[in-house]
């Protein structure tokens, strides 16, 4: 069995990003958004736009006031002090370390500031905004920079902000609220237009005899206001916003479009004199289209809020991961009784108890008892892992049918849950490389609507049917409706949301979505044995003296040596010699020398442990043995010698049992696509055997920590797109030179921060499901970008009517909204699927 606590790692959490501020719109920057910056007077200033740079430059000391002064980036977190040259990469390379790290846990990211815009952001409008929940803040799903300490809306999209981080208590969001009451408002009014429309146009039955045609028009006015101005308030406000900042986005349309048939359609009721006598029916009056908006402002509403109510479950995986820490602990006290207490209230250093079928509620160390526990929540796989005094437990793992005493070992947002969590929330709001695409388009697609709305309009005055002034009115609003883009902008980041919200709930947790992206184009993996192919749990299987020396000696002084390192290697030796009931020495002068061993004096005699390299170097000679050393690497054990006194004394043989899932593991990745790689500290003989009986044609034997950086660039300059598995700070390098970085969960600090994808179990089945969900994700946005893009391509000419000379079709404004409300459902719903996805 592999050792419990490899399934439990402490994941640190995740680096504060490096911001400074906009000295002239005061709005946070983040250094990685490559956005301009200016150097004045020796100090490099950072703007959120190109806009804020040209006025500084224009004139520096304006902005230079004591209240915006240049404020210093924040310090990007320093990797933890690991005082020897590599660390936990199995026995691929045969070194040891010390273990004293400098962990830095202080991830507080405050961002001082609005968020990386244009434009200073204008307030939320007021019927939209609503006290905060405390220590919660909001952010854009498709403007990941924007971040407010209340709810309200994007200032570049108009979107409604959402929670960074979701909640545990699914709170009723203010935005869905608001829309929701405005819908309950315009959906009977906008029904008593299509009802009374209806009856007259297409039954000829008149709903309203009492009224003059004068006295209906204004019944239609007042009944207006509420329905298009009081209901959709919002949208004009956003589009007022959209333009007065300059980013043109879909409520620019839907306020140009409601806006337009609002005014026209008052004026005509107020003053029809102004019109051209064409236009007037027989009773002196002109045609309204009050129908047209007060249904499209229904229309959208009902859009926005299916598009809020399905965007809120794109953090029901983040909900479900806090939702597994219970809201309540078992404290024992001191006479031993037991106190139920809340699980704010618990303390480093508490004893808490679990009894059976009972949520972990913390992170801590059995003291007293044991258990199996099943840790799906951080592996992915339902096989509980026994538990028993000194392992350690994670909190939101779930207890078996027995019970255990813990003391906590850390609490709030220093535990591995709250590192999920946030890891999780960051990746979310992270933007794949493929979103660049939707963001050109974007760039350019409102003020081209608007362009074609306007040539749309001025085409049917000229060359319409008459009355040509209200076909080109209903021509150009279709256009403007229907040509929104809210699906687009939708099309990448929804998807994102929720598929790594699907992976954390497997045991895969994603930095950030480039990462994802690039794991579905991958095509090599380069893969560490120890840890990884292999238990990670090395044993002794052999200890074999050479002439005129013991068996006894060789493991007792031996292990005396080992006895100060963590190595899996020396743990294995200082494990053999304990079981013999062996007494060790304490060792003097220890040396490690890295990817060889390590020399030290036990009992006044100088001993020297490692592998063949070293043993040369000290001139100790292994000739004569060459067919026992053979042997043993033969059956994909590693050897290692001893010298004492500089003379070959034995060989220790090591056995890492290769995981029972690695073939089936490795033939997945192999059917997934991808060429599996095999990289090995370990001599070329044991690493062959491991080769073989998992079926892994590519390998590379006796690799020093620096060669695992040089394969992943020879591949790379082969043209393979390469991922990269590995635990240990020797992996480090690799992992960030590899398109893709895949820490495993059991791994070091410096292993998971140089990653793009860290997984909660340390074997390749995590890597199999992280591969899968990827290509399924990828596939996902591809399908939403090309509905989207199809959507519109197909909406914009046939409402702007290039159907009606040859068909006579011409597309209702109507018609418009409600396609394009349904539209941006559709890809949500589209991106929710990710959520069954099987792994």
């Amino acid at each position: 069995m592999s050792d419990p606590a490899a399934h439990s790692p402490p994941l640190p959490p995740p680096p504060p990003e490096a911001t400074a501020i906009d000295p002239v719109c005061e709005m946070t920057v983040r250094l990685s958004a490559n956005k301009p910056t200016y150097d004045f007077e020796g100090v490099t200033y950072h703007f959120c736009s190109a806009g804020c740079r040209a006025k500084f430059a224009a004139d520096p000391a304006k902005y230079l006031v004591p209240k915006t002064a240049p404020v210093e980036a924040a310090p990007a977190r320093q990797p933890p002090d690991h005082r020897s040259d590599q660390q936990g990469g199995g026995h691929d390379h045969y070194h040891h370390h010390d273990h004293d790290h400098d962990h830095d846990h202080d991830h507080d990211h405050h961002h001082n500031g609005d968020g990386d815009n244009d434009h200073a952001a204008p307030a939320a409008p007021a019927a939209l905004s609503a006290p905060a929940a405390p220590g919660v803040r909001y952010t854009c799903p498709m403007h990941p920079e924007i971040i407010r300490d209340a709810p309200g809306a994007c200032p570049i999209c108009g979107m409604a902000l959402e929670p960074m981080v979701p909640t545990a208590d699914d709170q009723p969001n203010p935005e869905l609220r608001s829309m929701t009451w405005r819908l309950a408002l315009a959906t009977p009014l906008a029904l008593f237009y299509l009802v009374v429309d209806m009856a007259e146009h297409v039954f000829g039955v008149d709903l309203l005899p009492m009224l003059s045609p004068a006295g209906q028009q204004y019944l239609e006015l007042a009944l207006a206001i509420p329905a298009v101005i009081v209901c959709g308030w919002p949208f004009f406000v956003r589009g007022f916003e959209s333009v007065r900042s300059g980013n043109l986005n879909m409520f620019t349309l839907i306020a140009l479009g409601t806006g337009a048939s609002f005014l026209y359609s008052a004026v005509a009721a107020l003053a029809p004199q102004v019109f051209p006598p064409a236009m007037l029916d027989h009773h002196g009056r002109v045609p309204l289209y009050f129908e047209a908006a007060a249904v499209i402002t229904a229309l959208v509403l009902l859009g926005q809020v299916l598009e809020l109510r399905a965007r809120s479950r794109t953090g029901d995986a983040i909900r479900a991961l806090l939702n597994r820490a219970p809201k309540t602990a078992l404290k024992v006290l001191p006479d031993g009784a037991t106190a139920s207490i809340p699980l704010e209230a618990a303390s480093v250093g508490d004893i808490l108890r679990v009894r059976p079928s009972d949520a972990v509620p913390i992170d801590g160390v059995v003291v007293a008892g044991g258990s199996a526990v099943d840790e799906s929540l951080l592996t992915g796989e339902a096989l509980p892992v026994s538990k028993a005094v000194g392992d350690p437990v994670t909190g939101g793992t779930v207890n078996g049918t027995g019970s255990f005493d813990m003391k906590v070992a850390r609490t709030g947002a220093g535990t591995t849950l709250a590192h999920i969590v946030a890891m999780v929330a960051e990746a979310q709001r992270s933007r794949a490389p493929i979103q660049g695409l939707a963001d050109r388009v974007s760039g350019w697609f409102v003020p081209g609507v608007i362009a074609v709305a306007i040539v749309a309009f001025a085409v049917w005055c000229v060359d319409g049917p008459a009355p040509s002034l209200a076909y080109a009115l209903v021509a150009a609003v279709s256009v403007l409706i229907v040509a929104c883009p809210c699906a687009l902008g939708l099309a990448t980041p929804i998807s994102i949301m929720v598929a790594t919200g699907r992976g954390a709930q497997a045991g895969v947790l994603i930095r950030n979505a480039e990462a994802l992206e690039r794991l579905a184009r991958v095509n090599t993996l380069l893969i560490d044995k120890t840890g990884t192919l292999t238990e990670g749990r090395p044993e002794v299987t052999a200890v074999e003296p050479f002439p005129g020396f013991f068996k006894g000696d060789l493991l007792a002084v031996a292990g005396a040596l080992e006895a100060g390192s963590e190595h899996p290697l020396a743990a294995a030796i200082v494990r053999a010699a304990r079981a013999r009931k062996l007494a060790l020495d304490t060792a003097r002068d220890f040396a490690a020398i890295p990817g060889e061993g390590v020399r030290g004096v036990v009992a006044g005699r100088r001993v020297v442990v490692g592998n063949a390299r070293l043993m040369a170097g000290e001139g100790a000679s292994l000739a004569g043995h060459e067919d026992a050393i053979a042997a043993r690497r033969g059956e994909g054990e590693t050897v290692m010698f001893i010298a004492i006194d500089g003379k070959a004394a034995g060989l220790v043989a090591v056995a890492d049992k290769v995981r029972p899932s690695a073939a089936a593991a490795v033939a997945a990745l192999k059917r997934l696509g991808l060429s599996v790689v095999m990289a090995s500290g370990d001599n070329r003989a044991t690493v062959e055997a491991v080769a073989r009986h998992l079926n892994i044609a590519e390998m590379h034997a006796e690799t020093l920590p620096a060669d695992k950086a040089r394969i992943v660039g020879d591949l790379r300059k082969k043209g393979r797109r390469v991922a990269m598995a590995g635990d240990g700070v020797n992996d480090a390098p690799a992992l960030a030179l590899a398109d893709v970085g895949i820490a495993m969960g059991a791994g070091s600090d410096v292993a998971i921060e140089s990653a793009g994808m860290t997984l909660m179990g340390g074997d390749l089945n995590g890597i199999v499901r992280a591969r899968r969900l990827a290509v399924a994700t990828m596939g996902n946005i591809r399908q939403n970008l090309f509905f989207a893009f199809a959507y519109n391509a197909l909406g914009v000419p046939i409402a702007a009517g290039v159907l009606y000379p040859a068909f006579g079709l011409l597309l209702s404004p109507v018609i418009a909204a409600a396609a394009m409300s349904f539209s941006s459902v559709s890809v949500i719903g589209n991106a929710l699927r990710l959520r069954k996805v099987r792994l």
